[in-house]
């Protein structure tokens, strides 16, 4: 990681390196990054699931889709552009649903993502699925 950021600051056009905004928009996308994986190993760990599902791409997905109540071929959906979107929406509603928390804290988990994963992982909300 560390010889990739070395090589982008070799690589500017005027050869001086990267300005300070732009490392400052690297560190803050990795500390994003590094939020958001936590974030998701604890919701995942506090509904019985493994943790680690939240560093595997695809299967993280129907990891969630368990979660929130779903059934597992709507992973076919997600691999198609814009039904993706409202699937996903979908599941996260159901997600918020199964720990007890509401529309507003679903629309949460979906525009402002970084703030509320952190507190649906750490704050005092349960697992609690809820039947079909």
């Amino acid at each position: 990681m560390l010889n990739v950021i070395a090589v982008l600051l070799q690589q500017d056009s005027g050869g001086n390196g990267m300005n300070g905004a732009t490392m400052g928009l690297i560190v803050l996308d990795v500390a994003l990054i590094i939020l958001m994986v936590a974030a998701m190993w604890t919701v995942f760990k506090k509904a019985g699931e493994p943790g680690w599902a939240a560093l595997i791409p695809i299967y993280n997905i129907m990891v969630l889709l368990k979660i929130a109540g779903k059934p597992m071929w709507w992973v076919i959906l997600m691999l198609i552009p814009f039904v993706n979107i409202i699937v996903l929406i979908i599941a996260i509603v159901g997600l918020a649903r199964n720990f007890g928390k509401g529309a507003g804290f679903a629309l949460g988990l979906v525009f402002l993502a970084p703030i509320f994963y952190p507190i649906l992982a750490w704050g005092d909300a349960q697992y609690q699925p809820q039947a079909a």
